[in-house]
């Protein structure tokens, strides 16, 4: 339903969960040229399935999801929990939700 309402010759771009596309929906939206191309770095089944639909599908872009596998990405993660944590110990919590 979604993609139907889409303007046609779109670009799709999914770097955040991979169920949140019907793989099988998109194949059939970029085969029929409704979606230009699409590129996603997760898919609905980690590690991809041989008989994924978009391994095949035209104008698609796989990525491994990894943005996080670098040491740079990694320390500065750590960093920011540590200085969250000390913050937090300090009374003075950032990120607050409520």
């Amino acid at each position: 339903d979604t993609i139907s309402k889409m303007k046609d010759g779109v670009m799709i771009i999914n770097d955040s969960r991979g169920p949140l596309i019907v793989e099988e929906d998109l194949r059939d939206a970029l085969i029929s040229g409704k979606v230009a191309g699409a590129a996603v770095d997760v898919v609905s089944e980690e590690p991809i399935s041989p008989d994924n639909p978009l391994l095949h599908a035209p104008n698609m872009i796989i990525t491994p999801h990894m943005a996080w596998a670098p040491k740079e990405s990694r320390q500065r993660l750590m960093n920011l929990a540590v200085g969250n944590l000390k913050a937090f110990l300090g009374d003075a919590p950032v990120n607050v939700v409520n």
